[in-house]
C-alpha cells in the first residue's frame, strides 16, 4: 500500500504507537565507586499515563498527546487531533492491531488512513525505539513522588526532540522513503 503512494508531497506515512509511563521505578546499570555497592531507590506504584505519538521516520515530523489511558475514545481525541494538525496531508497511519485501534467506534477521518501491522511485531514498530529513548532518560534509576512530577518531565524531554532528533531514533534500515 504505501509503495502505492503516487503524490509524496501531499502525503506522509508516519507510525503510531502509545507508550505508558508510571510511578513504578526502574532501575538499570549505574556507575559507583570500586567496591562500594551501587544503590538505587526504588518506588513500587500502580498510577501511570500514556503518551500517544505518530512519528514519521523518514522526515522527523511527529504528534503527540498524554492522555490518562488507552480507549477507544481517548484514540478518537487523538485522531482528531492529528487530523487537525496536518489538514492538508493525506495520513498513513501504521500501528498495531490492539482492540481500541481496530473498535467500531473508532471515527473516521478523511485524511487519516490507518493501516495495521502484523501481529506480535512491535520490533516493526520504529516508535517503539522513541519509547525506549524516553524511558531511560526519565524513568530508569529516578523516583517521582507524583504522577504530576514525572508527567512534567517527560514533557520536557519530548519538546528537546526536534526532527532531526527524532528521525535519527525512529529510522530503521528497513525502512525505505515511500
Amino acid at each position: 500500500m504505501i509503495d502505492q503512494i503516487e503524490d509524496k508531497e501531499e502525503s506522509i506515512v508516519m507510525f503510531f504507537d502509545e507508550g505508558r509511563f508510571g510511578l513504578r521505578s526502574t532501575t538499570m546499570r549505574k556507575w559507583a565507586e570500586r567496591g562500594k555497592p551501587a544503590i538505587a531507590k526504588v518506588r513500587q506504584g500502580f498510577k501511570n499515563f500514556y503518551a500517544y505519538s505518530a512519528v514519521c521516520p523518514y522526515n522527523g515530523e511527529s504528534y503527540s498527546l498524554i492522555l490518562p489511558g488507552v480507549r477507544t475514545d481517548l484514540m478518537n481525541i487523538y485522531l482528531s487531533g492529528l487530523s487537525k494538525y496536518l489538514p492538508d496531508k493525506k495520513i498513513y497511519l501504521i500501528m498495531d492491531g490492539a482492540g481500541w485501534h481496530k473498535s467500531k467506534e473508532l471515527k473516521a477521518f478523511d485524511n487519516i488512513e490507518i493501516i495495521i501491522q502484523p501481529a506480535y511485531s512491535p520490533e516493526l514498530n520504529p516508535i517503539e525505539k522513541l519509547w525506549e529513548w524516553l524511558k531511560k532518560e526519565c524513568l530508569h534509576n529516578f523516583i517521582y513522588i507524583c504522577l504530576d512530577d514525572l508527567m512534567d518531565v517527560v514533557c520536557k524531554e519530548f519538546r528537546k526532540l526536534n526532527d532531526s532528533n527524532l528521525k535519527r531514533l525512529c529510522n530503521c534500515n528497513y525502512l525505505s522513503y515511500y
